[in-house]
């Protein structure tokens, strides 16, 4: 992987962490139920995301 493209895949973390904080701001602000669930199953989604990006991060890296 290209010196760019691991900076870009850096970005994409920092994003995804951004996301993440956002959403559960959300969360806490939010008294719907139904909502809540759904922002939940949504943090999931970006949880999953960042792994993923982590990982191809530390296997470049190796």
């Amino acid at each position: 992987m290209t010196e760019k493209e691991l900076l870009y895949v850096e970005d994409a973390i920092g994003h995804e962490k951004n996301v993440k904080a956002i959403v559960l701001e959300t969360i806490n602000l939010l008294e719907d139920k139904n909502l809540k669930s759904f922002m939940k199953s949504e943090l999931k989604k970006h949880q999953a995301i960042e792994a993923k990006l982590m990982n191809l991060l530390e296997s470049e890296t190796k």
